[in-house]
């Protein structure tokens, strides 16, 4: 959709509320339209709801799709000629995992959405990476994970490649060393889901084996919160640990769901996830009515994305809350939101902690 190409040419934080509002509402209703012409399962969901593709709502009335129903349907809005990617969830061990059917155009715009974001973090140029995890060099190159595709995903944006851990999982200290003392004395770029960062970098590492500290290096990570909740270890502690051990201090934590994979939500100095001018966030309780801006409830993500696969408007089990605050000093224009966990009693969706 040109809409979408025009957007990609500003800066991903460039929308102010009144032309979000506006762009969203029309977009949104596109998309809402494609998916029904294209996904016959989509149709039959939102025909049930007795909802009109033909009315032009705003986003708040477009029919969602909550997020496990990716776990129970094949939901494509291409024909499967067309799927050059499946991504699944990262489900423990018996439960069913979600799977997101890309094809071409859309991966290509997850990419392009991805890389817009990432730039505002990293710069322009590729930095040395340092992938916390083990190598994942010989995993299928269609059928992704949840971790395995972020790691992909987010290595378009370094260059030398380290992975930290060994075959068993071990930190590779001779790897690890070599990294720092070619890299080490300017900016590079850390990556790791959240629970492997703090198991390998705060509590494993030992300082007295590195050659270096990582005061040039910028931290993202994300997901694989669910350890940490369970140890007491909250954003701001984690960030304090990390901190005090190896002098990091550019740290960012993400928020996103492999069902929106691409227009993730990225914290800013603050502490705050932000929306950018691809992503929308509205908090819904249990009955699913609309809550207010420091209320807590459900998060309803919205993303202009996808295309190949209905998954522009999803309820999530995961607890959020918008931020009406004047303390974020912060000039990104956006929502600011929370995320508080899961629902007590949702499906523990194991997202990158199940190794």
């Amino acid at each position: 959709m040109r809409d979408l190409e025009k957007l990609l040419l500003e800066d991903p934080y460039s929308m102010d509320k009144q032309k979000k509002s506006r762009f969203f509402k029309k977009y949104l209703n596109k998309l809402t339209l494609h998916h029904s012409n294209n996904s016959k399962k989509y149709k039959k969901l939102i025909n049930h709801l007795g909802y009109s593709v033909k009315k032009k709502n705003e986003i708040d009335k477009i029919p969602f799709i909550p997020v496990r129903l990716f776990k129970e349907l094949n939901l494509l809005s291409v024909s499967k000629s067309k799927i050059i990617k499946v991504l699944s969830s990262s489900g423990t061990s018996g439960n069913k995992t979600s799977k997101i059917y890309l094809d071409k155009k859309n991966a290509l715009n997850q990419v392009k959405v991805l890389q817009k974001i990432m730039n505002k973090i990293l710069g322009n140029e590729r930095l040395p990476m340092l992938i916390v995890d083990r190598n994942i060099k010989n995993t299928n190159r269609t059928n992704f994970n949840a971790r395995i595709a972020a790691i992909n995903g987010f290595s378009l944006f370094g260059r030398e490649h380290t992975f930290l851990l060994d075959e068993k999982n071990n930190i590779d200290y001779v790897e690890l060393n070599n990294f720092l003392s070619k890299y080490g004395k300017n900016k590079f770029f850390i990556f790791g889901f959240t629970s492997f960062i703090f198991e390998n970098l705060i509590e494993k590492l030992k300082i007295k084996k590195i050659n270096s500290d990582f005061k040039n290096a910028i931290l993202l990570h994300g997901g694989g919160w669910k350890k940490l909740e369970n140890k007491k270890i909250s954003n701001e502690v984690f960030k304090k640990k990390i901190y005090k051990k190896l002098n990091l201090k550019s740290v960012f934590n993400y928020y996103g769901l492999v069902e929106q994979t691409g227009s993730i939500f990225v914290e800013c100095k603050c502490g705050y996830f932000i929306t950018s001018n691809f992503s929308d966030v509205l908090i819904r309780d249990s009955n699913f009515n609309l809550l207010k801006n420091n209320q807590k409830g459900f998060l309803q993500l919205f993303s202009l994305l996808p295309t190949s696969y209905p998954g522009h408007n999803i309820l999530t089990e995961d607890i959020g809350e918008i931020i009406q605050t004047t303390r974020c000093k912060c000039s990104i224009k956006g929502k600011r939101f929370l995320v508080h966990g899961r629902a007590e009693k949702a499906e523990i969706r194991g997202c990158s902690d199940t190794q």
